[in-house]
């Protein structure tokens, strides 16, 4: 990668040092810039009412001072190093991702560690719960796999549940995948994602962080994170979501960022579905298959039309339910691996014919497969 992609080291430093300031966004940073018409690290050798006058306030000149000698800085300063893949990405360098350039509060600094050419390709963001049914942890990785399949990067939190299926859906279709940490770039949070971490590494995958290295995972961090999975992206899929959850919280960033919004619908009995149900109420786009998603993006596609044929076998809407499928799931729980073998069908098949089921409230997911729901 040419050396004039990146700013100069003392510049790096200087912004990875302001980004640590309480209130000092990226238009502060832009003022800034141009007020100093001079190199942008000749701010920390100004006496104090030449600060003041830069519109430092008390509480951040002292913390110039001492965020300077810290370790934490050091640190933050010494990962940039390409040739280990690592990276400190800065709005001052040309490979600043633009869509992200474009949100309302772009975080001035990231840390980057894998493949930096996935931060600016076109990608698409998949959330959902922590704690999915069978069929949304399928559908997770069915849409990502597809979408990963035509080029298309998967970009997600590295959370557990939804998060997870999808960078594993990406992964297993050979397809890219990005994550965005809400902790600092060198910690694994959580630590039941470890080997998912380092499989995103060795697959060419890219690990992004607005937060100093060593940074633990905090609550606050994660509506943070979420601004910039959204931001990334051309557009967000929800896939089972509470009514109250982060998954929400990423799907408006999405709409202040004036970016698509897509949901699967649910089973209106499934708390976990309520999320997705509301969003769709609201105005997000009703997603049944890739197609759905495709369709507004058909300039990322050579041929949309040989897309949706080459897809269709995998496609949910291509499975009507039948009344011998149905037959096949019992009151008590019903394995999906069961169902297929009953009905001679891939696995893929069956949960898209499952997925109509919930909608028409006939089954009912839980942990180990789906039920029946008497009376029906």
């Amino acid at each position: 990668m040419p050396s004039s992609c990146w700013i100069d080291q003392q510049t790096r430093e200087s912004i990875i040092l302001l980004s640590l300031l309480p209130r000092f966004t990226a238009k502060r940073l832009n003022v800034l810039h141009r007020k100093l018409h001079k190199p942008l690290a000749s701010f920390l050798s100004l006496d104090h009412n030449s600060q003041l006058a830069l519109g430092f306030d008390e509480e951040q000149i002292g913390l110039l001072r001492r965020y300077s000698q810290s370790h934490a800085f050091r640190l933050a300063s010494n990962w940039h190093k390409p040739e280990q893949s690592q990276y400190v990405l800065t709005l001052h360098d040309s490979l600043y991702p633009s869509l992200l350039r474009e949100i309302a509060t772009p975080p001035i600094a990231l840390f980057l560690k894998g493949n930096i050419q996935r931060i600016d390709e076109a990608q698409i963001a998949i959330v959902g719960s922590r704690n999915p049914t069978t069929s949304g942890k399928q559908l997770a990785e069915q849409f990502a796999g597809q979408l990963a399949a035509l080029g298309i990067t998967i970009t997600s939190g590295l959370a557990m549940g939804v998060d997870a299926c999808a960078h594993q859906g990406a992964l297993d279709a050979g397809g890219n995948t990005l994550a965005v940490l809400g902790c600092g770039i060198d910690t694994v949070y959580p630590r039941r994602n470890k080997a998912l971490y380092a499989k995103m590494i060795e697959n060419d995958g890219l690990l992004v962080s607005e937060f100093m290295p060593n940074t633990p995972a905090q609550a606050y961090h994660f509506p943070r994170r979420n601004r910039i999975v959204s931001g990334l992206s051309l557009g967000t899929l929800v896939i089972e979501a509470a009514f109250k959850s982060g998954s929400l919280i990423t799907a408006r960033a999405a709409l202040e960022q004036n970016r698509e919004v897509f949901a699967v619908p649910g089973n209106v009995l499934n708390p976990t579905a309520a999320g997705c149900n509301y969003l769709i109420q609201q105005g997000a786009k009703l997603v049944t298959n890739i197609e759905d998603i495709l369709e507004e993006y058909q300039h990322l596609i050579c041929h949309p039309s040989n897309v949706a044929q080459k897809h269709s076998k995998k496609s949910v809407t291509s499975y009507l339910a039948t009344d011998t499928l149905l037959d096949s799931v019992d009151i008590d729980v019903t394995a999906i691996d069961i169902i297929a073998e009953r009905n001679k069908l891939p696995v893929h098949a069956v949960m898209a014919a499952l997925l109509e089921y919930e909608l028409r409230g006939l089954v009912a997911s839980v942990p180990g497969g789906y039920i029946k729901l008497r009376g029906k």
